[in-house]
Parts: C-alpha cells; sequence; structure tokens
C-alpha cells in the first residue's frame, strides 16, 4: 500500500528533479534513495543475489576490465 507525503524542498531541487529526473518519476526516485536508509537490509542475501546473475557479473567483468585498461593508459 501506498502513502501520500508531502515534502518540502528548496526550489532549485524542485527544478531539478523536475528536469533531470522527470514529473512522473519523482516518488520512484526518491523511494529508491530513501528505502536502504529506512528498511533494514540483509546484505548477504543482496550479495548473493547479485553473484547469482550471471549476466551482471558478466557485465561488472567488462567494465573493471575496460577500467583497468584506462588506468593503463593514463597520464602519471
Amino acid at each position: 500500500m501506498q502513502k501520500k507525503l508531502t515534502i518540502t524542498v528548496d526550489e532549485a531541487v524542485y527544478e531539478g528533479l523536475h528536469k533531470v529526473i522527470g514529473r512522473r518519476h519523482i516518488s520512484h526516485f526518491i523511494e529508491d534513495l530513501v528505502r536502504p536508509h529506512v528498511i533494514g537490509t540483509d546484505l548477504e542475501a543482496g550479495y548473493r543475489a547479485m553473484a547469482s546473475d550471471e549476466e551482471r557479473e558478466q557485465e561488472a567483468m567488462e567494465w573493471s576490465e575496460a577500467m583497468l585498461g584506462d588506468m593503463a593508459d593514463a597520464a602519471r
């Protein structure tokens, strides 16, 4: 069940939310940010779930390998 919440934010934050996130997506965006801070999480179960996602793990490996390549080419 969802509940309605009224919050007050700075005008610049309000405008930024509308510009970057979009009018119909702000609630979901804020909920995703707040959820880990107010609802207990089982980190071990979360890590197990991520590790079992083979496609995600492959993408993560490709990303980390690409970062290592970029680091090798970086000026010191």
